[in-house]
């Protein structure tokens, strides 16, 4: 579909998860390169935007509630009705498609390969073809790129922040000398928590990683999220842990948590929307990835070239800037929703998971000696 000029106003549709939102911005950095004064929005569902938090290439982000019914759907696409000379479906789904119908006098769209539909057709006047089971989902979504003639780019961008000054001395002092730590000692930032718990690693074993990280003079800062379920986990590591560890779970925007990450020498986090902003960062990163296919979703390293896909689908190593360590099994990776098949259930390859390898990996990353053991303490017991 050729443009007959560069489009002044794109909305870039992608109603899912926090990890889909980010890694959606590939896209909208390429096209902001190829057409710099074009205003692009987004739209996400309500709870995502902070992972948007300061991006400079949007213009603003529209909220829509997850499960609206059908009337408030209708009235969220009636109020950008053709509102946009370009429109993008940037993942394969129906509310997706159905904003994009609405918004774009010209569509694009991501389709599964596997259900390309007459009504995808219909409603787009280009489709790409997301091969899910063969491609990142950053690769997969910058198939709309060529679509439209934009160069794709493989940058994550990550948020940020923008703080006025008494605000940014507040955000500074936590960092001048964190609990237990002199001022300017190097720092380990840990995302403990999960959304679901069947991506969780086990209390025992971050305290573990803790104790060891504290004992090579590292300073300790924990992200996280507001839930109370997350404050609740960060709380019983950190008592695990039996050592000074500057929590900031539920305390820090998206961005912030992103300026945090990029002052720290290492970050360690589970399959979760933290890791890929850890990764867009270009901060060493450590994922541990369980059940979830890594092809897929594995943190993005930074500045990773386009047509390269940086996973296989078993195997621990580094690409770029992150190592993601799988958890092991024949299973591994089974694409399931823990062994249970349920978000709440518990997955036995990242329980299984212990806190030696993880030390063995944070180790050789940081260029120190690995120990010859690490001790678990069992406060179940």
């Amino acid at each position: 579909m050729k443009l007959k000029r560069p489009p002044r106003t794109i909305l870039v549709a992608c109603p899912r998860r926090i990890g889909d939102v980010l890694l959606v911005t590939p896209l909208i950095r390429s096209m902001k390169t190829q057409w710099p004064e074009a205003e692009i929005d987004m739209i996400v569902f309500r709870g995502t935007e902070g992972v948007l938090e300061h991006n400079p290439d949007l213009r603003r982000v529209i909220t829509c509630a997850r499960r609206a019914p059908l009337r408030e759907r209708i009235a969220d696409a009636a109020r950008i009705w053709r509102r946009y000379d370009l429109a993008c479906a940037a993942i394969d789904s129906d509310r997706a498609l159905f904003y994009t119908w609405f918004a774009g006098r010209k569509r694009i769209g991501l389709v599964n390969a596997d259900r390309v539909t007459w009504f995808a057709r219909a409603m787009l006047h280009r489709i790409a073809l997301d091969r899910q089971l063969q491609a990142h989902v950053v690769s997969s979504t910058l198939e709309l790129a060529p679509l439209v003639g934009v160069t794709p780019r493989g940058e994550v961008v990550a948020p940020g922040i923008r703080l006025d000054p008494e605000r940014r001395a507040r955000f500074e002092a936590r960092f001048n000398a964190p609990p237990g730590a002199m001022p300017g000692q190097p720092m380990v930032v840990l995302h403990v928590c999960p959304m679901y718990r069947y991506k969780q690693w086990t209390v025992d074993d971050w305290a573990a990683t803790i104790r060891w990280l504290r004992a090579q003079g590292f300073a300790v800062a924990l992200s996280g999220g507001p839930a109370q379920a997350e404050r609740e986990y960060a709380g019983q590591v950190v008592a695990a842990a039996g050592e000074l560890v500057l929590n900031l779970v539920g305390e820090l925007t998206f961005g912030e948590t992103a300026e945090m990450i990029r002052r720290a020498n290492l970050f360690i986090g589970p399959d979760t929307g933290t890791t890929h902003v850890a990764a867009a960062c270009g901060t060493l990163t450590i994922a541990l990835f369980g059940p979830t296919d890594p092809v897929r979703w594995g943190p993005w390293p930074c500045n990773w070239p386009v047509g390269e896909q940086p996973w296989a689908r078993r195997g621990s190593g580094l690409r770029g800037n992150v190592y993601l360590l799988q958890g092991e099994g024949e299973c591994v990776p089974c694409r399931q929703e823990g062994c249970g098949g349920h978000t709440e259930s518990t997955s036995d390859c990242l329980t299984g998971l212990r806190a030696s390898r993880v030390v063995a990996v944070a180790a050789q990353l940081l260029g120190i000696p690995a120990p010859t053991q690490i001790q678990i303490v069992d406060i179940s017991r």
